[in-house]
């Protein structure tokens, strides 16, 4: 939980200070959680400059919503848009896993909520646009169109479950030796020498 804002920080506060944190509350809570006066008392402010800046919870959550997806995007385009090697890149997706903790957790909270009319499409875009990242790369190690669709898939399917375990805390501490051991397991079982 966020500490408390001094007097001087909560004069300043922006939609972008509110989008971070109705963020961080969708990752510990789900997307459910999030609601104006918990989230201002969060803040240690009141509910009224809420509305300086939002309308109404859905437009707060649009606006988080779609903070995340751009992050997501820039994240994704770094890891493995700047790589020029295709297997590099593939491995750079699943080490992420371990470096990216508030983006995976929003991702897994939204994935709980995915029949939530606001979660949907965003779920959607993200999903398409790392599976044509991973489809990209499987083609470029020599694969044909459609078995690289199927082990982008397969390999997205992976990622998508072992958010599901950790949500479960039946995963390993990201810091740990086991965790790294996974890693190399997925690595080496998903992507070809």
């Amino acid at each position: 939980m966020s500490k408390p804002l001094k007097k001087s920080e909560r004069a300043t506060l922006t939609a972008e200070d509110w989008e971070k944190e109705a963020l961080e509350l969708i990752a510990e809570q789900g997307v459910q959680s999030l609601a104006v006066e918990p989230l201002a008392r969060r803040m240690g402010i009141t509910k009224g400059s809420f509305y300086w800046h939002f309308a109404s919870r859905e437009a707060l959550l649009e606006q988080a919503l779609q903070r995340w997806e751009a992050h997501d995007s820039r994240n994704l385009n770094k890891a493995l848009g700047e790589i020029d090697h295709p297997r590099d890149r593939l491995e750079s997706f699943f080490r992420r896993v371990g470096k990216e903790k508030l983006t995976h957790e929003v991702y897994s909270e939204l994935c709980a909520a995915a029949g939530h009319p606001q979660v949907e499409p965003v779920l959607e875009r993200v999903a398409q646009r790392r599976m044509a990242h991973l489809r990209a790369a499987f083609e470029e190690l020599g694969m044909n169109a459609r078995i690289a669709r199927n082990q982008a898939r397969l390999t997205y399917s992976v990622y998508l479950g072992y958010l599901q375990l950790q949500r479960q805390n039946q995963t390993p501490s990201l810091s740990s030796e086991e965790f790294d051991a996974y890693i190399e397991h997925v690595i080496s079982t998903l992507i070809p020498s």
